[in-house]
């Protein structure tokens, strides 16, 4: 048995081993601080070529943890451009409480945002949470059919620690006006309002409060503008003779504002935009849908009038603007009530006025409020304007590229707008592969995530678009299709305003008849008193005629009797009358 003072042989091991570890630690301490000091100089912001410092994976799983999320992909480590591995433990996504706080999905072309944006369109309906899609290329199609299996995309799946399961979700395409492919969506021209029709129609500013003046005039008569007939129709008749005198009191119309505008709808009407007008209108709140447990997709298919990007923008913007109003206030929620997709956003920005800007920002700052979060999807930052940006809390950024002066200067912007972080931005923006992002969220708290170089999921659904037969088999199965599906001519401005044109052509007539009826009666009174003063006039002059006839043969007859012999042989040679007779 061994004295108690012989020391523990296995005590005596664990502390030789303690010792060791500690002289390992303070050796690898001693190696990075010497690497860094012999190192390149720190780029500003972050340590050179985008490798983050030890300990940051954990200070990155930490800020994109949450209750509820939208897993968008995994933490990169490495170096750019060297086969950076992905961290499938520390995954990257959004808060679904905070989507509503909008955000911005931005890359050049060809750097995989539009497989971003599927993406996120598939989490959030596997959460619930419907989604609408502007689809400008017609590359979302393929939501409606399952992804197919491959190696490659198995490969990235494991990598970024991601179940991947070839899942079809449930799609409602949409088309405008029903130009394309999918269920009409139509609204009026009185819903519309006189600010988007300005933009759409490209008026000026006085021209687009000329324009608000006659949407003022026809709302407070009553007068429903359902399609481009019926403004054309209420222009016309304010500007004629006839309804000039209803806005003298309000300033009026020019007949050069009228002529304007009236040719710009012409044009409007010629790029098929009047099958735009009109009813059935659509509901927005239909667009907040669930099939089970999955979110609806809603996807409106662009292709077709892409060449019309003003035309479908501001089309886009009503339908933000009527579900802000049609929603109610629900405050801050566990996940929104719908998420919108604004791809290829800077169209809808482009020459657009000052006051259709200032309905942009307020109608993203107050939607917030409904439940409704709002995604930009563009090429650069630039192309949304300050305002907006200022309103966007998450932002997913694929690579930029910087061709140009120009470009290095909104590279430059781009990487200063994001919170500090040990990245070089500068240069791993130009670096990204395909896949790749660099993203920052808002956490739960409302705070900025830590800036995270991210490898992003693959989307479960087809990648491809679907056919023409795919999609017209969603549509005829689709109830959208059997309420919005048959335009509806109703009775309105124009029909209404063309009855009192007829009625006051028909006043006309009968006032100008009885006019005409009246000027006969007074011809005839007039000839009929002409000719009773004439036969008056004949009675007195034969009366007159009679009398002196009596008179001068009275005198006559009296003479006679005087000088009966003098006279008596030469009156027998002369006739009665005076005349000789032969």
């Amino acid at each position: 048995m061994p004295d108690a003072s012989t020391p523990d042989l296995a005590a005596l091991r664990e502390a030789a081993a303690a010792a060791q570890k500690a002289l390992e630690d303070a050796e690898r301490t001693a190696a990075q601080a010497t690497a860094r000091a012999t190192a390149a100089p720190e780029a500003p912001g972050g340590t050179p070529g985008g490798t983050p410092p030890q300990g940051y994976a954990a200070e990155v799983a930490a800020g994109y943890s949450a209750e509820a999320t939208l897993p968008l992909g995994a933490l990169l480590e490495g170096e750019p451009g060297r086969d950076p591995a992905p961290n499938p433990k520390v995954q990257v996504g959004f808060a679904l409480s905070m989507l509503n706080r909008h955000g911005l999905v931005a890359g050049a072309t060809g750097t995989g945002k539009t497989k971003t944006l599927q993406g996120m369109a598939e989490g959030l309906s596997l959460a619930g949470v419907p989604v609408f899609l502007a689809d400008v290329k017609g590359d979302l199609s393929g939501l409606a059919l399952p992804g197919t299996d491959s190696p490659k995309v198995m490969e990235r799946a494991a990598s970024v620690g991601q179940d991947w399961t070839p899942t079809q979700y449930p799609v409602e395409f949409y088309s405008l006006g029903g130009i394309g492919k999918g269920v009409p969506i139509r609204t009026t021209v009185t819903d519309f309002g006189p600010l988007l029709m300005s933009k759409v129609l490209g008026l000026n500013e006085t021209q687009e409060s000329s324009l608000t003046l006659i949407f003022h005039w026809a709302d407070k008569k009553g007068l429903a503008l359902l399609d481009l007939k019926d403004l054309q129709s209420v222009i016309a008749h304010l500007t004629s003779d006839e309804g000039k005198a209803e806005l003298k009191g309000i300033g009026g119309v020019s007949a050069a504002t009228a002529g304007v505008i009236l040719r710009e709808i012409v044009g409007l009407e010629g790029q098929g935009a009047d099958v735009f007008f009109g009813e059935p209108a659509f509901s927005t709140s239909d667009l907040i849908a669930a099939k089970g447990d999955l979110g609806v997709l809603s996807v409106l298919e662009l292709p077709a009038v892409q060449d019309r990007p003003q035309l479908f923008s501001t089309f886009l913007m009503w339908l933000l603007a009527d579900l802000f109003q049609e929603l109610p206030e629900v405050g801050d929620a566990d996940k929104p009530k719908l998420v919108f997709f604004f791809d290829e956003a800077h169209l809808l920005f482009a020459d657009a006025s000052k006051d259709f800007l200032q309905q942009v920002v307020q109608t993203v700052r107050l939607i917030r409020s409904k439940g409704v979060g709002v995604f930009f999807v563009t090429q650069s930052p630039k192309d949304v304007p300050s305002d907006v940006l200022a309103q966007l809390g998450n932002r997913v950024q694929h690579a930029l590229r910087a061709f140009t002066p120009d470009d290095a200067t909104a590279l430059r912007a781009a990487a200063r707008t994001f919170p500090k972080s040990p990245y070089d931005l500068e240069r791993l923006l130009q670096e990204l592969g395909t896949g790749e992002a660099v993203v920052t969220v808002l956490t739960e708290r409302g705070a900025p995530s830590p800036v995270a170089w991210t490898r992003v999921r693959a989307p479960q659904a087809a990648m491809e678009p679907a056919s023409a037969g795919e999609i017209d088999r969603v549509v005829a199965a689709s109830p959208g299709q059997a309420k919005y599906g048959t335009a509806v001519d109703a009775e309105s401005a124009f029909e209404l305003l063309q009855a009192k044109a007829q009625e006051q052509a028909a006043g006309r007539a009968a006032a100008d008849g009885e006019t005409a009826a009246a000027g006969d009666q007074q011809e005839l009174a007039k000839e009929r008193a002409r000719l009773e003063k004439e036969a008056t006039t004949r009675e007195k002059a034969e009366a007159r005629h009679k009398e002196k006839a009596t008179r001068d043969r009275n005198r006559v007859m009296g003479s006679l009797a005087k000088t009966a012999g003098t006279v008596l042989v030469r009156e027998l040679t002369r006739s009665l009358f005076g005349t000789r007779r032969r």
